[in-house]
C-alpha cells in the first residue's frame, strides 16, 4: 500500500510477497483446511499446522514494512521528517488506497445485500440486516473497523479481513500530526519506542480474546513504530557487504524460527519478535549490493506478489467466499484439496493482477498528477 518515490527494492519486494503468501494460506486453510491433503500427508501435521495457520503473523511483516517506507519515503519526498506536507501526504494515501478498497466493498456489500452467503453479516451464527453494512463497510472507509470487531466479534467473512486497514489507516492518518505536534524528531523517536515497550503489555492483559490481542490498535502499533525507527537508522548506518549478508541470513532464520514456534503461548512477545526480525532483513537488504538476490534465486514471482500484495490482499477473499459456495470443507476431498488450493492461488494472482492494471494504477496516477498539479499551482500563487 505504499508509494514508490524511487526504484523498487527487489528484497522488500520479497518480503511482502512472503507475508502475503502466508495470509493468503492461512485463510484458504481455514475456508477449505489443507490438513487432510497431499500436502498434509507430505509434511508432519505439526509442520504444516505452522506454516498456514500461523498467518496472523505476516499482517505484523506488513505492518513493519508500511512503517519503514511510509517514514522514508516521506523523508525523500519532503525532505526531512519535520517537513512532510500533510495535504498532500493524505492525498497520496487516498490515491493509492481508495479505488480498488471501493471496487471491493462494492462487490462485497451488492452480494452481502443480496444474501450471498458468506457475504453477509451472518459470521457470528446471528443475521445482522442489510443496513449494518452502513456500520460495517462505513467502519473500514473511516479507519475503526478492528474497534467495531472488538465489540461485535466476527460478523462478516470478506469483511472482517480488512480489521488491518483501519490499523494502517490510523497510522497513516497519525503520522502527519505527529510532524506538526512533535516538530522535533527525537520526540517521534521516544514514542515509538514507548509504543514498542507498550504493545506486549498491552497484549498480556488482553490473552483471553484474539480480537484483543492481535487486530486493536495497540496490539500492533509496535511493528508499525520498529518499521519508522528502521527508516530513520537507515539514514544513519551503512552495512558492508559482508555484514548485511550475515544481516539477511540471521534474520530468515530467525523469522522463520519465530513463525513456526507459532502464537499461541507467545501472544506477548511473538508479534514484537517478528518484527524485529523483518526490519533486520530489511536493513540488510537496503544495501546496493544485497537488493538482487531474491531475483537471483528464482523468486521473482514472490516480487510480484509482493509489488501487487494490497490488490491480493483486498480481492482474494472475494475469491476463496465464492469457492466456498461452491464447495465446502466438509466436502472438499483428499485428492481435490491441492488443484483447489492451486486455484484459489491462480484467481486471485489473476484477478489482483487484473484489478491492479485497469484500476490501482491508473486512477492512482491520475489522482496523483492532479496533486502534483494542485500543489505547483498553489506554489505559483503564493
Amino acid at each position: 500500500m505504499q508509494e514508490n518515490i524511487s526504484s523498487r527494492n527487489a528484497g522488500i519486494d520479497f518480503l511482502r510477497g512472503l507475508a502475503i503468501l502466508l495470509v493468503l494460506l492461512l485463510h484458504f486453510s481455514l475456508g477449505l483446511g489443507l490438513k487432510d491433503s497431499p500436502l498434509g500427508s507430505l509434511l508432519r501435521p505439526e509442520l504444516l499446522r505452522a506454516i498456514v495457520l500461523n498467518g496472523n503473523y505476516g499482517v505484523t511483516i506488513f505492518f513493519t514494512i508500511s512503517g519503514y517506507l511510509i517514514t522514508s519515503n516521506s523523508i525523500k519526498r519532503w525532505g526531512s521528517w519535520a517537513k512532510i506536507n500533510w495535504r498532500e501526504f493524505y492525498l497520496l494515501r487516498i490515491a493509492r488506497i481508495m479505488p480498488p478498497l471501493l471496487l471491493a466493498l462494492l462487490i462485497i456489500v451488492t452480494l452481502g445485500v443480496l444474501g450471498v452467503p458468506n457475504f453477509d453479516n451472518a459470521d457470528n451464527g446471528k443475521q445482522l440486516p442489510a443496513s449494518y453494512f452502513f456500520i460495517a463497510a462505513g467502519s473500514v472507509l473511516t479507519l475503526w473497523h478492528n474497534v467495531l470487531m472488538q465489540s461485535a466479534g466476527y460478523f462478516n467473512y470478506c469483511l472482517n479481513i480488512y480489521w488491518s486497514l483501519s490499523v494502517e489507516e490510523m497510522f497513516y492518518l497519525c503520522l502527519p500530526l505527529l510532524c506538526i505536534t512533535l516538530r522535533k524528531q527525537n520526540l517521534f523517536v521516544l514514542l515509538c519506542l514507548g509504543l514498542i515497550v507498550y504493545a506486549p503489555i498491552y497484549r498480556s492483559q488482553h490473552l483471553k480474546n484474539e480480537i484483543e490481542y492481535m487486530y486493536a490498535y495497540f496490539a500492533c502499533f509496535d511493528a508499525i513504530a520498529i518499521g519508522c525507527l528502521t527508516a530513520l537508522l537507515a539514514q544513519k548506518i551503512e552495512l558492508s557487504k559482508t555484514v548485511a549478508i550475515c544481516l539477511r541470513w540471521f534474520s530468515i532464520v530467525a523469522l522463520a524460527t519465530v513463525y513456526l514456534r507459532g502464537i499461541g503461548g507467545h501472544e506477548i512477545e511473538g508479534f514484537t519478535l517478528i518484527s524485529l526480525f523483518s526490519a533486520a532483513f530489511l536493513m540488510a537488504t537496503l544495501q546496493a549490493s544485497e537488493q538482487g538476490w531474491a531475483s537471483r534465486r528464482g523468486l521473482t514471482w514472490l516480487g510480484w506478489m509482493g509489488r501487487h500484495s494490497y490488490e491480493l490482499y483486498l480481492f482474494h477473499i472475494i475469491v476463496l467466499a465464492l469457492m466456498r459456495n461452491v464447495v465446502s470443507k466438509k466436502t472438499l476431498s483428499y485428492e481435490m484439496r491441492l488443484p483447489c488450493l492451486f486455484l484459489f492461488l491462480l484467481l486471485s494472482v489473476v484477478i489482483a493482477g487484473l484489478v491492479a492494471r485497469y484500476v490501482a494504477e491508473p486512477v492512482n496516477a491520475y489522482l496523483r498528477n492532479k496533486t502534483r498539479s494542485s500543489h505547483t499551482s498553489l506554489q505559483t500563487t503564493q
